[in-house]
């Protein structure tokens, strides 16, 4: 079963991209390759239930238990020894990415407060695309009153576009709804 997302991909972008760039090969076409979810535990080293209650909230957001990430460097400033646990990282791809995409542009970005459209100048150079979020509660997953404490996230859209022009016209298509 194919989602949302896929099916306006083959439907609208594949087509849309196609004409405006002029490809000559379908496998040119950009497409989705992974996202992948970033969440910053930083203050969690000395709180071990706080870094469960942060994996849950990212298991449940993500559909995927995600890897828990180690300090590389100790760094004496932040009180930080090497190898203690400092984030969260899950990389979603196939239809657990469609299904996460099609659940940020449709039901969490129109919760975000006075959202205007996600910045249109978080492209790398190479076609990807980086978003934070402030706070996780925007996700529908999330019960409010279970929440310890607001947490923000980054998320990075892998494409296979070779420009950032491409991928931005991409996104766009899928519906990521982009500032004017």
């Amino acid at each position: 079963m194919a989602t949302r997302i896929k099916e306006k991909y083959l439907a609208e972008a594949v087509p849309a991209l196609q004409q405006k760039f002029g490809y000559k090969n379908v496998m040119q076409i950009p497409r989705l390759e992974k996202i992948i979810i970033n969440m910053g535990l930083g203050d969690c080293k000395d709180n071990a239930k706080a870094l469960e209650s942060a994996v849950s909230e990212l298991t449940q957001i993500a559909g995927q238990k995600p890897l828990v990430t180690k300090a590389k460097k100790s760094v004496a400033n932040f009180k930080l020894r090497q190898g203690m646990n400092v984030g969260a990282k899950v990389t979603l791809r196939g239809s657990r990415m469609e299904e996460f995409m099609d659940k940020l542009v449709n039901i969490a970005l129109p919760r975000v407060r006075d959202f205007r459209g996600v910045s249109a100048k978080a492209f790398d150079g190479r076609g990807n695309y980086a978003l934070g979020i402030k706070e996780q509660l925007i996700f529908p997953e999330i019960d409010y009153d279970k929440v310890e404490k607001i947490r923000g996230m980054e998320m990075i859209f892998v494409t296979t576009a070779q420009t950032d022009e491409e991928a931005k016209e991409l996104l766009a298509l899928l519906g990521m709804p982009f500032e004017r």
